[in-house]
């Protein structure tokens, strides 16, 4: 017979009803190897430590996508504006080819304005020298003297008062050159001035759009392999908690395999001691009782309903019979942790998944579920149970006890479905049993 690894006290008697009463050949299966409490706690803790770290690596997975969405929309932007940039500085360009082209034509009228202002100079030295070979001031009264007679007299007249208008001519002519070539080299000068200043503005303004532009990529890219680096940590830490989970059911498993075991075995012996008594031939002994608290196959199932959505985020207003749901806004503590974008379970809403797998329906609503079904001593508590906590009077959390001194729950916002050791502060008088 193979020897067991770990003997509890009940497999120890067990095994010493076995030696002590008459068995039939084969009619003993040998006994299964028992997990250890302390085992499957164990692998329990591990369940809830890899459920929080997804809960938490989701949550800041769900945040890195959020900021990863709004780099998205920043480097659009930068591109849109490196974009107006590059159509800013080809007008720019543009600009200032057509400046260059009026200065060149400026330059151009320019050079025919200075011409004129050499002709009419010498037009105006011209006539000083005429003036200057008369040998008086032309117009003076020494031109009148030695006129022949009155015809040439008037003759004179004429002629002096058509030279002064000519001289004075000449000198507006002289002035106009000379301040339309001012005119249009100062307009030019400008025109290539503001052209040149405008392409420069332009083009420091596409510098700086495309350094924006550059450094939003960047920060996008950065953020990108950020959020990738969380998702392969939180599949990873997944695998380990999906692990977790196979290990304690199969631990529970064994142990419920043990536990089948011991009960067929004290059957066999209550069975046993009975015959043997009314035969009058064996002994009477005491068949020892299992005071782990028997719990019946629904209420195995609600339990196992509850465990099995370790790590679902908590979702204010979320679950029903189904599974989990989207929260709901509360104008709150739920609405900043983002519940109502999450799929998920509140306390009493992974009640209601839990408890309809065994056909009870349940209102979402902790302070209903707390008169559903009998109240029942906390020292009295078994696996299956409901516990209640109050504040003010009022019961405001609920979870599933699990036995050990265990329970299952979802917490509060921003956490996830887990298994914790039951709080006693604040805890209401009376579990709940409705199986």
């Amino acid at each position: 017979m193979r020897r067991p690894r770990r003997l509890t006290g009940g497999l120890v008697l067990a095994s010493a009803m076995a030696l002590a009463l008459p068995v039939a050949a084969g009619s003993a299966p040998e006994p299964p190897v028992r997990p250890g409490d302390g085992e499957i706690q164990t692998q329990r803790d591990r369940v809830g430590d890899r459920a929080d770290r997804v809960g938490e690596l989701t949550q800041r997975l769900a945040e890195s996508e959020t900021r990863l969405t709004d780099l998205g929309a920043q480097v659009e932007l930068a591109m849109e504006d490196a974009n107006k940039a590059r159509v800013d500085l080809a007008r720019a360009e543009r600009a200032r080819m057509r400046a260059e082209q009026v200065a060149a034509g400026a330059n151009g009228q320019a050079g025919a304005a200075a011409g004129e202002v050499e002709r009419q100079r010498s037009r105006l030295d011209e006539f000083a020298a005429g003036s200057y070979r008369q040998g008086s001031k032309l117009g003076s009264l020494t031109a009148y003297v030695g006129a022949r007679g009155p015809d040439d007299l008037i003759d004179r007249a004429e002629l002096l008062d058509t030279v002064g208008r000519s001289q004075l001519d000449v000198l507006d002519d002289l002035e106009r050159a000379h301040i339309d070539r001012v005119n249009k080299d100062s307009l030019a000068r400008q025109a290539l001035q503001d052209a040149a200043a405008s392409r420069s503005a332009a083009a420091d303004a596409k510098g700086r759009a495309d350094a924006a532009e550059n450094a939003a990529i960047s920060a996008r890219a950065e953020q990108a392999g950020k959020a990738a680096r969380l998702e392969v940590e939180r599949d990873g830490v997944r695998a380990e908690l999906t692990d977790a989970r196979a290990a304690v059911q199969g631990l529970e498993s064994q142990r419920d395999r043990y536990e089948e075991w011991l009960k067929a075995s004290q059957a066999q012996a209550a069975q046993n001691q009975a015959t043997s008594q009314h035969s009058g031939t064996g002994q009477g002994s005491a068949v020892p009782q299992d005071d782990s608290g028997a719990v019946t196959g629904s209420a195995e199932v609600v339990v196992q309903r509850a465990l099995s959505q370790l790590g679902m985020p908590y979702a204010w207003g979320g679950g029903d019979a189904d599974g989990p749901t989207r929260g709901i806004r509360d104008g709150g503590v739920a609405d900043s942790h983002g519940d109502y974008r999450k799929v998920g379970f509140d306390c009493s809403g992974l009640m209601i998944y839990a408890f309809a797998g065994a056909g009870v329906e349940l209102d979402h609503y902790s302070g209903y579920q707390y008169q559903s079904g009998t109240q029942v001593p906390l020292s009295s508590m078994q696996r299956g149970d409901m516990l209640f906590w109050r504040s003010g009077g009022r019961v405001h959390h609920v979870a599933l006890y699990l036995g050990g001194g265990q329970m299952v729950e979802a917490p509060y916002s921003g956490s996830q479905v887990r298994v914790t050791p039951v709080r006693y502060s604040g805890i209401a008088p009376y579990a709940v049993r409705v199986l």
